[in-house]
């Protein structure tokens, strides 16, 4: 049983029973604040803010629209920042002094600002002379402050391949963007694979700040279910658990894909020593 719990879900029984009571002392508090607070729970509110289902037809309600907003924004904005991140870090590592000026006016200018001042910026001062709408400027806002920081995750994987795999490559005629695509960035995905992923959930959360400027994603359509219904608690409960079983299922999709690599990666070495 104990086997079978770790192979499903990672976690052994004593792991989880410490979450299960975590999350019941958890419960308790905000039961507790609740009533000092004379709060009236009506979770039986809720669910149609989630999804309707009549007459055989399934109707998401405004959180599940929102949602849907969230995952555009973060798909796309993560393929954007993983390509910002890695053009950064390559145009560091890179001999070319106008490359390097430029990427860090990029980073220091994006790591040290913060991120709701950016989306202002982009939304309410580009935005209005490059016409850029607000979804757009949601995207760019986050790809550019993300993609900061994969910049850093990206130069230290492919700073740490061996110089030999570089001086093999060059060797046998191929150009530094072949020596990249197929000699040192597969060798580096592998080694940043956990970070990346810890730059995504990031990007999850982070995408909460764009309801700033009124685009109709989860935290902003669960503000507005809020001002309509007072249901302050039952929302914002609800709505950190969409963001929970999100960023779950993401860190386990990594993880998976962490652990295939890792197997093949295995088995081309048995080949190779076979």
């Amino acid at each position: 049983m104990h086997d079978a719990l770790y192979r499903r879900t990672g976690l052994t029984i004593k792991e989880a029973a410490m979450a299960a009571v975590i999350f019941a002392l958890v419960l308790l508090l905000v039961d507790m604040g609740a009533d000092s607070l004379n709060y009236n729970w009506q979770w039986y509110r809720v669910w149609k803010y989630i999804y309707t289902f009549e007459d055989g037809v399934f109707t998401p309600g405004l959180l599940l629209q929102g949602l849907w907003i969230t995952l555009q924004i973060t798909a796309i904005s993560l393929v954007l920042a993983f390509l910002f991140g890695l053009t950064t870090a390559m145009l560091r590592l890179s001999d070319s002094f106008v490359g390097k000026a430029i990427a860090r006016c990029y980073l220091e200018s994006i790591r040290n600002t913060p991120l709701l001042i950016q989306i202002f910026f982009i939304y309410f001062v580009l935005g209005q002379v490059l016409d850029i709408d607000r979804f757009t400027a949601a995207v760019l806002a986050l790809s550019l402050f993300e993609g900061a920081y994969a910049s850093e995750v990206f130069r230290s994987g492919i700073a740490s391949i061996d110089k030999g795999q570089w001086q093999a490559a060059h060797s046998l005629g191929l150009s530094t963007w072949h020596t990249y695509r197929y000699v040192v960035l597969p060798q580096a995905i592998r080694r940043i694979l956990p970070p990346l992923a810890s730059q995504a959930v990031a990007l999850v959360k982070d995408s909460a700040l764009v309801s700033t400027i009124a685009v109709l994603e989860l935290t902003q359509q669960a503000q507005i279910i809020i001002a309509e219904t007072f249901l302050t608690f039952e929302i914002w409960f609800v709505v950190a658990g969409i963001y929970l079983v999100v960023t779950i299922t993401l860190s386990r999709l990594v993880a998976l894909l962490e652990k295939r690599m890792g197997r093949g990666q295995a088995m081309y070495t048995e080949q190779g020593v076979e």
